[in-house]
Formats: C-alpha cells, structure tokens, sequence
C-alpha cells in the first residue's frame, strides 16, 4: 500500500513476519531488539526519491562504500512514548530534524527536507505503535541515520545517499548513578573539528578512552577541552550539568559540544520553575572546590538515551570525590520526573514539545 496523502507518496511493505510477540516486554535491554520495520530514502541525483517502509532487514552495499572509507555518516537518537490512552508521543522530532540537517552540512551530506524526515518518521510509528513499550522507565528509542553509499575511493563528497530510520523497544541505560572520571590526556572534540555534530566517527574516537576508564573501576568519562584540559565539555555520550551555589550551571555549546535536546529542555524547565540558569565555561577545578566547600549540590548527564544521570563520584587527579546522595525533593530528580511525565503525556504540555504520532 501507499501512504496517498503525502505530496512525496511513500510505499509501505508491511512484514508478514511480525516479532513483536516474541519481545519480552519486561526485561529491556537497551538496543538488543529491532522493532518490525525500517523507513528509507535515498538520494541520487540531486534528489530524495524511492521513500519506503519495508520490514527491517540486512542492507547490501559495495565494499567500496564511501561511508566505510572515509567517514560520512551521521544519525540522531529520539524516543517515543505511550500515553494513558494508548496514544504514541514524539519527543520534539523537529529539533532532532534541525540538529540532523546541522550535522549534515558540517560533514558535507545533503539536508533531509521536514517533509521527507517527519513523514517517514510518523508513518513509522503508526505502523510498529505495538512495540513502544508501556512500562514506568521504558521507551521505544529511534535511530534516524544517513551515510554516503557512493562505490568509489576517490575522496569527495559522496553524490549519493542513504537515509534510514528504524526503531528498538529499550528500557533504562544506566540502572545506578554513574562514577566518572576526568579525561586529562585524550579528548573528544577540537575547536573547528566536528564535536558538534553527531557524525559516527566522534563515537569511534570516544572508545578506546572510555575502556580505560572502565577499565579502571569507572562507568564513564567527563571530557575536557583539548587544549588545556581546563573546562568541562561533555560526559560520555551526554552533556553534563551542574546545580551549583542553587544554580543550574551548563557548559555552553560550541563547536565540541553538542546540543543537546535534553540539555535544552531542562535548561527552559529550569528557568520556568524560576531556577537561575548559567550557560557558560566551566573549569573542572571550580567543580572540584565546590564540591570540596559543600556548593555543589549535584552532577549529573543528559541526553536522549540517559534522560538524566546522576553522578555518584567524580575522579579527578587520581583522588575519588563523592557527591551527595539524589534525594527525592533534589532537582536531579524532580526535572527527571517531569520530564517522563511530559512525555508520557501526564502532565499539560505548556512548552508545545509534545507531537502525537
């Protein structure tokens, strides 16, 4: 069948093999099943055509893909949400489709119009709305990416392109609060580089550091900025956040540091219960002596996979510095549960971030 009301018709395969029954709905591990099916464009000669649904599957590429060679591809993480009635909530997919296209110009790959983005992304949904899950912590996670499908080793800018979507049912990533550690000598991202943009090769680089720091007895890193490992950045794969002195203190974005639609959305929480917000520069030894003095009130990750993270020791300098306890009536955890409750829709929208699928 086709979806007849959009001006660029998408085909829609339906799978004849549904697996959704053979989920265990209880016991989510995050990013181990793949929902039914999977959205796909391509671009080709100066256009986005052949838009489709069709059951999730295998892909067939030319060793020579550009992608696997030099590097163009990027992706976004979203989720999605039931409510009471049944109903499949989007978490604010159209600033997952502007930071998409950011990060497309910045790797040199061609935009994907709203249209094209919106439309697969929502007939998506409509069609796999069995597998988002229901249970208090769990959400069904969406993985747009694009990559370069040129076959040819010449170093350019591919002409042709690959946009997917598909979907997985995942419960929470981190089940306790996490022990970081200061990266003092490897960095994630350099002024004019690519940290801001969620491209696969900024995922790559953050690895073999990460090991070993979990090597180490450590769940994740902070990073520091690459030229003088002075000022915070990011925290693994999340942005990091700080209430300090009473204050909601961020490292502002730039060019390493990406933005964050998480991030964002507690920023503009903060600032509407009335809650002094600074988006600035801020050295990890301000952080240490804060929490030495008693200022720092909490640290803590947030992002699409994460939702927020509290931090429960900092390393820094080889010395393990433990932060208070989350209790109940912390900020850490009344953004956290405002923000499920948002999504889930039990609690009014005031902010217009919420779209029904």
């Amino acid at each position: 069948m086709t979806a007849d009301t959009l001006s660029l018709p998408i085909d829609i395969q339906q799978t004849t093999s549904p697996r959704v029954q053979d989920v265990d709905f209880t016991n989510l591990v995050f990013g181990r099943n793949i929902s039914d099916h999977m959205f796909v464009a391509e671009y080709r000669d100066g256009q986005w055509q052949q838009l489709r649904i069709v059951p999730y599957g295998d892909l067939s590429l030319s060793p020579a893909t550009a992608a696997l060679h030099y590097g163009q591809a990027i992706f976004e993480g979203m989720k999605a949400y039931k409510n009471e009635d049944n109903e499949v909530l989007l978490f604010r997919p159209h600033d997952n489709w502007k930071r998409f296209n950011r990060s497309a110009e910045r790797m040199c790959m061609p935009t994907v119009p709203e249209e094209v983005f919106m439309n697969g992304l929502t007939e998506l949904m409509r069609l796999d709305a069995e597998w988002v899950p229901c249970a208090p912590g769990c959400s069904l996670y969406i993985r747009p990416y694009m990559f370069a499908a040129d076959a040819y080793l010449g170093v350019r800018p591919s002409e042709s392109y690959l946009f997917v979507i598909f979907t997985s049912p995942v419960g929470t990533y981190y089940a306790n609060p996490l022990k970081v550690k200061v990266e003092t000598d490897y960095i994630r991202a350099a002024a004019g580089g690519v940290g801001a943009a969620k491209c696969a090769g900024n995922y790559a680089a953050s690895l073999y550091p990460a090991r070993l720091a979990q090597q180490a007895g450590y769940d994740q890193l902070i990073w520091t900025d690459a030229r003088d490992h002075v000022f915070v950045e990011e925290s693994g794969t999340m942005n990091v956040m700080f209430m300090l002195d009473g204050k909601l203190v961020t490292p502002a974005v730039s060019d390493t540091i990406l933005d964050g639609i998480t991030r964002k959305s507690i920023v503009e929480i903060a600032r509407h219960w009335g809650i002094s917000v600074e988006e600035r520069k801020v050295s990890i030894r301000e952080v240490i002596e804060a929490l030495k003095e008693g200022r720092l009130q909490a640290a803590f990750g947030a992002g699409t996979a994460v939702v927020v993270s509290p931090f429960s020791v900092i390393a820094y300098e080889g010395v393990d510095y433990h932060l208070p306890a989350v209790e109940e009536d912390s900020f850490v955890t009344k953004v956290k549960n405002y923000l499920t409750d948002l999504r889930t829709g039990k609690i009014a929208d005031t902010f217009g971030w919420v779209l029904k699928a």
